[in-house]
This record gives C-alpha cells, sequence and structure tokens, in this order.
C-alpha cells in the first residue's frame, strides 16, 4: 500500500473526528457513504447520513461530548478502493487536562472509494475496558497521554 493511500484514509478519519471535537453533527455526517453505518460507544447503530445527522445533532445540542485525543494504529487495504482503519482513542472531559481511561475506546473504520471520493461504510467506537486487566487501561491512556505531550 502505498503512502498516499495511507494519507487518504487518514484525512478521511482526521476529518471525522475533527467533525466530533467540534461538535458538527452535519460535518460527520457527511463523510459517510449514502448507507454508511455508525456504532457508538454505547452500541447505538444508526445507519446512512440522514439518520446518523438526526442521531448526532441532540447529542451535541444537549451533552458536552468531550472531544477525542486518537492514534492511528493501522490502515490496511482490502483490494484497490476499499480499506480498514483501526486507531484508538481517548476523551478528556470538559473541565479537565487528561484523559480519562473509563472511556477509552478502539475505533474501527471501514471506507470505500465511491465516485472517486474516499466515504466511510463503517465507524465503530468499542469500549476499551479490558475487564480484569486494569494494566491494558493503563498502557492504552498512556500511549494517548504521550500524544498530548507532543
Amino acid at each position: 500500500m502505498n503512502s498516499s493511500f495511507q494519507n487518504e484514509i487518514n484525512n478521511l478519519y482526521q476529518k471525522l473526528i475533527n467533525a466530533w471535537n467540534k461538535r458538527d453533527a452535519k460535518d460527520m455526517a457527511e463523510e459517510f457513504a449514502e448507507r454508511g453505518v455508525q456504532i457508538g460507544f454505547d452500541g447505538s447503530k444508526v445507519i446512512g447520513r440522514e439518520e446518523i445527522l438526526s442521531h448526532l445533532e441532540p447529542i451535541f445540542e444537549n451533552h458536552p461530548t468531550p472531544p477525542f485525543v486518537t492514534k492511528v494504529k493501522d490502515i490496511r487495504a482490502l483490494g484497490t478502493d476499499a480499506a480498514i482503519l483501526q486507531a484508538i482513542a481517548g476523551m478528556i472531559p470538559p473541565g479537565k487536562t487528561d484523559i480519562d481511561p473509563t472511556v477509552n475506546a478502539h475505533q474501527s473504520l471501514v471506507v470505500a472509494k465511491i465516485d472517486n471520493d474516499w466515504q466511510i461504510e463503517l465507524f465503530q467506537n468499542t469500549p476499551a475496558q479490558f475487564h480484569g486487566r486494569p494494566e491494558l487501561v493503563e498502557q492504552m491512556t498512556e500511549e494517548l497521554r504521550e500524544l498530548l505531550s507532543n
């Protein structure tokens, strides 16, 4: 996989994360394919740009959603017009300066090139609680904290 391909996928992911961090439901929904799927931290599953927009708008309007701190771990081609990106994510709650380990997550992004434009087919944000393995929670949190000091 060439670096241009990886950069395109990474840029799409960063646009998604930036839209979340700006609390912009419209910008976030526009990154998805027409029937793209978003599965949230709580297991909510929404399908399609309109449903994603309708789902996110009240969240951003009614909740002080913390910004993501993310680190891309892998980008892998699935042929020439599809890819999967895997990342880790943490959040810094409003009024705090440090990552809250209880909301660390693994993020998966499946993208496809449609009409010469990369679009999100699936974004899944899965809790990384590592039940019974607190050392893995701390390891992930430390890895994300390193990004804050750069």
